[in-house]
């Protein structure tokens, strides 16, 4: 009985320690030319790659990467010395590998890991392809200035050849191992098939057709409950590309946009986090103008509701907080009023301008840019006098120093100051460098804002250059804030 029982135990143990082994993760690497050194597991996450483990390669190029929490699935890199790298699939959680540092994709070989082993398969392939394709290029520079020259042709229909292959290779792999995680990167990396494009009511084709359909299926071959595809380079791809090359760079069709993708986001926690990450920072940094307004879209419809989960409430807080003060002075509101001291002491009134368009102007005397801006604005404002005002808003409390550059600089527009903040300009006018410029239509409307002298130059010709019965102006948010 006493040896039944002491079996028992021992088997049990037995039985533990092989599931304990089986929790989390090992890779086990060796790589021949390697010695007495450390190497790196990361991974990429969007357009980035994070540090997730560290291993001392012994004196015969052996290694392990090991942890007791699995690993999330995506592409990681193994980061040699010198920042060399080769790339594994993580999908598998014990296995291992063996390469040679004189060729690390040709020379690896991978045991209890199928789909590894066939991704380098596919490495090998498109290294082959790719000494095709550099063969083809460079017979092409030699003649590329000769435009008459037959063989132009032919050599670029090798290399669409080249990548036709390429794209048959894998879309074969997709067919044959459809469940596979690197099946998943394949069919995310497709470009949507379109089809021809119909004939309109006159008959003529719908030459607009081919745009719409490629950005409305744009994201058909990503698997939006799949996490995975975070840890590569694709996801982050996609929405970078439909963002600035699918989606007409203004307000209405950035919002549409963002929604559509976080919406489609939604099957998957992860996903939904890093999209909405990606489309605030990407707007809340923007140059373009207007871009404003999307971010107050974007806070009020997912941060002031506490969607954003990952953030804590300070953080959710600021971004509120800036959405709130941003909302007043969107492109098309009206501007708030200010009252402010001009040099005599009277009180001028924004609101009180009588022209056709108003420029305000935040400057500090002591501001490099603003000495630089000053005159330039000084000039365009006399070229238009009848037309447009500016109301000039000195942000430097000393007051001798105030007039002075005023008289440098023969400044003959509207000079005011408010010392003391009684306005609260700073936070109103979101006003946390200089110069700013704003500039208002007859209705006191913003119309443009954070905008260089050159840029309103060209926006007031183009806007007193229109006729009287046309609306003032289409957002324009072609044009790029100074940095």
């Amino acid at each position: 009985m006493k040896r039944f029982l002491s079996t028992f135990i021992f088997s049990l143990i037995i039985l533990q320690a092989t599931a304990a082994e089986k929790e989390g993760y090992k890779i086990k690497a060796r790589i021949k030319g390697l010695k007495d050194t450390v190497c790196y597991l990361a991974y990429h996450y969007g357009d980035k790659q994070y540090l997730k483990d560290t291993a001392q390669v012994d004196s015969k190029g052996n290694m392990f990467f090991q942890g007791k929490e699995k690993l999330p699935g995506g592409i990681y890199m193994v980061v040699l010395p010198a920042k060399n790298y080769f790339e594994i699939l993580i999908n598998d959680q014990f296995f291992s590998l063996e390469t040679d540092t004189s060729d690390y994709v040709k020379n690896m070989k991978f045991s209890n890991s199928k789909e590894n082993t066939l991704f380098y398969e596919y490495l090998r392939y498109v290294n082959k392809k790719g000494r095709e394709a550099d063969k083809v290029r460079k017979e092409l520079e030699k003649i590329k200035d000769q435009e008459d020259n037959p063989q132009i042709q032919e050599l670029r229909e090798q290399l669409g050849e080249v990548e036709r292959e390429i794209n048959e290779f894998r879309d074969n792999y997709i067919k044959e191992y459809p469940d596979s995680f690197l099946a998943t990167v394949f069919r995310g990396m497709k470009d949507p098939e379109v089809p021809e494009p119909p004939l309109l009511e006159n008959g003529k084709v719908d030459s607009t057709f081919k745009f719409k359909y490629y950005k409305e299926h744009f994201f058909d071959n990503i698997d939006f409950t799949d996490d995975r595809i975070l840890r590569t380079p694709v996801y982050h791809g996609k929405i970078k590309q439909y963002f600035e090359k699918l989606t007409l760079q203004y307000p209405d069709s950035l919002i549409a946009a963002a929604d559509y993708l976080i919406e489609k986001s939604r099957a998957n926690k992860e996903l939904f986090k890093y999209t909405v990450f990606y489309v605030t920072y990407n707007i809340e940094t923007s140059k373009l103008m207007g871009a404003d307004k999307v971010f107050v879209h974007l806070a009020d419809k997912y941060y002031k509701t506490n969607q954003a989960y990952w953030l804590d409430s300070a953080q959710t807080a600021r971004i509120v907080d800036k959405a709130k003060k941003l909302k007043p002075i969107l492109i098309g509101k009206k501007a708030p009023e200010l009252k402010m001291r001009d040099i005599n002491g009277n009180i001028k009134s924004l609101h009180g301008v009588d022209k056709k368009y108003t420029i305000i102007y935040f400057y500090d005397p002591n501001c490099g840019h603003c000495k630089k801006v000053t005159p330039k604005l000084r000039d365009l404002r006399t070229r238009l006098k009848d037309k447009i005002e500016t109301f000039a808003v000195c942000l430097d409390p000393d007051e001798e120093q105030w007039k002075k550059y005023i008289e440098d600089n023969k400044l003959d527009w509207i000079n005011v100051t408010d010392p003391y903040n009684q306005t609260n300009f700073r936070k109103t006018y979101d006003i946390n460098s200089t110069p700013i410029i704003y500039l208002l239509d007859e209705n006191k409307e913003i119309v443009a804002k954070r905008i260089d002298v050159e840029q309103l130059g060209d926006l007031l010709d183009r806007l007193l250059e229109k006729d009287e019965d046309e609306p003032l102006l289409d957002t324009p948010l072609e044009m790029r804030q100074p940095k």
